[in-house]
């Protein structure tokens, strides 16, 4: 990336002025740690970034150093020696971003230790740990009177017992801290078409592994009934922008990640985003997914996240400079802003979707025609390749084959 492309892409905003003495130091993450990781080294930040292998934006040619969590450690035992225990002196000073859920656990609750050597956003720290718990957050949804769907506390047999009463299927056994439930099994949650038998042996196969879990509804309808806001907070807390994207498709279908993005204005999910955030009267990086629930027409809260997505590069393409923002909100700089941002850009994962059709064909619920029209105009934004950064593609194709090779053995 140029830095006269960049500087014509933020809507009038000088880079000149903007003060980018702060360097940055971003944990974990993927496609939104690259995203960050090429901005920010193309105006010319010093960005530094710590993960695991796959961490994307480690491989950048934009990354000024790269921290690379060793195989056999935790990603938060390492960033505790890293940053808590005070080694490298040459990190102090950086402003702290946490692109992945790990990332926000870490910094949350070390962030007493690390405030006096490092900046952060405005986050709170007890709000940023309520939203990585989705239990917590349907409570905090609900509190600000905001829809969400229903949802069932499994705690005990008891508990168990209760459910069996109410539940209507299908339903999903949902893990109540993310980065912990995908550690153990691997998957993102467990979805159960109909059968009570099987919805007991999941829980109790959760409780065996003491991960906590809940019940909760799956809203019917295709996946392209998600929607996003995003905004950022600051001491005023009042929203710096409002940034509104859909879903078109995810795989595995109705459970997976999405693989089809499009940035698009939706008023009614920035109203509801709007209200769920200024309700809880929360601070910092915001985003929030709604799904629209065809039996009531309601937007109901799927999930909640205190950090860039990752979908960050069709924001930033489509004319939304968040990052930037959120750089001169945290350094304490007037921010760039924006009234408006291309309505058809989309987010494709080309293999992924490919994938996704394929399903959704043997469900019947597209044709190879429908598939392919639904992929023009074809002004797709690519999550990973930039001709003019390639180390990343070449490194996400390595450790892809290093794992087939390992999976094989």
């Amino acid at each position: 990336m140029r830095y006269a492309d960049l500087q014509a892409s933020l809507s009038g905003f000088d880079l000149t002025v903007m003060d980018i003495s702060t360097p940055v130091l971003i944990l974990g993450g993927k496609e939104n740690t690259l995203s960050l990781v090429r901005r920010f080294g193309a105006a010319g930040i010093a960005t530094r970034v710590s993960g695991p292998a796959d961490c994307w934006g480690m491989h950048s040619h934009y990354c000024r150093e790269k921290f690379p969590v060793p195989r056999g450690l935790s990603s938060a035992q390492y960033w505790h020696d890293l940053l808590v225990s005070g080694h490298n002196t040459d990190l102090h000073g950086s402003l702290l971003i946490a692109c992945s859920d790990e990332a926000i656990d870490f910094l949350a609750r070390n962030r007493t230790e690390l405030e006096g050597r490092y900046q952060f956003d405005h986050g709170k720290p007890e709000m940023q740990l309520s939203l990585l718990d989705k239990r917590d957050t349907l409570k905090l949804a609900e509190t600000a009177g905001v829809a969400t769907p229903q949802h069932w506390t499994v705690n005990n047999e008891e508990d168990l017992a209760a459910v069996r009463q109410s539940v209507e299927f299908p339903v999903m056994v949902k893990p109540i801290i993310s980065h912990e439930f995908i550690s153990v099994f691997g998957l993102k949650l467990f979805i159960i078409e109909s059968d009570f038998d099987e919805l007991a042996e999941k829980v109790r196969l959760a409780w065996a592994k003491n991960v906590e879990v809940m019940v909760i509804e799956m809203i019917p309808g295709p996946d392209s009934q998600l929607s996003s806001y995003y905004t950022y907070i600051g001491a005023d807390h009042q929203p710096s922008y409002d940034y509104t994207k859909s879903v078109i498709r995810r795989f595995p279908v109705n459970r997976g990640l999405g693989c089809y993005h499009k940035s698009e204005w939706l008023p009614e999910t920035a109203e509801a985003g709007r209200k769920f955030f200024q309700g809880i009267g929360f601070t910092g990086f915001g985003n929030i997914e709604f799904k629209r629930d065809p039996r009531d027409q309601i937007l109901k809260v799927i999930e909640s996240n205190a950090r860039f997505t990752s979908a960050q590069e069709l924001i930033i393409q489509a004319g939304a400079p968040i990052d930037f923002i959120y750089y001169c909100k945290a350094t304490g700089q007037n921010a760039p802003g924006f009234d408006t941002y291309d309505q058809d850009l989309t987010f494709w994962y080309g293999l992924r979707d490919f994938l996704a059709f394929l399903e959704m064909r043997k469900a019947g619920s597209i044709t190879t025609g429908q598939w392919l029209r639904s992929l023009y105009p074809f002004k797709h934004v690519s999550p990973l390749h930039n001709m003019s950064d390639p180390f990343p593609s070449f490194a996400a194709l390595t450790i892809r084959i290093e794992k087939t090779v390992m999976g094989l053995l």
